[in-house]
């Protein structure tokens, strides 16, 4: 199978929650024939193979940028040349924090942090960032929280946020956030859980292969969720 193949057999399970701005979804119902339940041997090798193509497209820089070998691994991180691992595409963190919105940070201000390159849209930013570079950190390493709701680590846009309790939450895209907004305070649960006991200190392409195969027991298709959101916004 050559890459482009490859490419557009998983293309389905790729959305909103991926950084590549995808039109599918991890809960997209073109992949919901795959049981959370049990697994036809059929199914697990399905599993491999995905697993396989994800690596062969990727490559080793997109696996060496969101898996660095520190205590953020994984990362929703990119390679930008001279830096093999950039944080949210060079998104300002601390613009979230301080001025409650999204902000493009520059490469002339930058800090490494646990071996992560973050950007910064001012020196003034870059200086509060390394007086205290853990509090303005995104959750589950910058990753659409609403896959972590399925234990699946995989994209997230920087320009679609949320603030919760005083902790940054990154979704990909406004359908994410609407899904993940159904049950807040429940999917917040669930997305700490699941990166605390599967996720952080693993290696992301391992574990999305794994749960795209072997999901959880509340797992939704994306037009489950889409009928979910419309229904709520219903009855407003």
């Amino acid at each position: 199978m050559n890459n482009n193949t490859a490419a557009a057999s998983f293309r389905p399970v790729l959305g909103a929650c991926t950084a590549e701005r995808t039109s599918a979804s991890p809960h997209n119902p073109r992949v919901s024939h795959v049981s959370h339940r049990g697994l036809h041997p059929r199914r697990l090798l399905g599993g491999v193979a995905l697993a396989g193509a994800l690596l062969g497209l990727v490559g080793c820089g997109a696996m060496s940028a969101q898996n660095p070998g520190s205590g953020l691994k994984p990362v929703n991180a990119v390679e930008i040349p001279p830096d093999a691992r950039v944080m949210l595409k060079g998104a300002d963190v601390v613009a979230y924090f301080s001025d409650g919105r999204f902000e493009q940070g520059q490469a002339r201000f930058k800090s490494v942090y646990e071996g992560v390159t973050f950007h910064f849209a001012s020196a003034g930013r870059k200086t509060r960032f390394d007086q205290s570079p853990a509090a303005f950190q995104p959750q589950f390493g910058g990753y659409c929280a609403d896959g972590l709701v399925y234990a699946i680590p995989w994209g997230g846009d920087a320009d679609t946020w949320k603030m919760i309790d005083g902790k940054l939450y990154i979704f990909g895209g406004q359908a994410s956030k609407d899904a993940f907004e159904l049950d807040e305070a429940r999917n917040v649960a669930l997305a700490q859980k699941y990166w605390a006991d599967e996720v952080k200190g693993g290696n992301s392409f391992v574990q999305r292969a794994r749960r795209l195969v072997f999901r959880v027991p509340h797992y939704k298709t994306g037009e489950e969720l889409a009928n979910a959101v419309a229904a709520a916004k219903a009855r407003q």
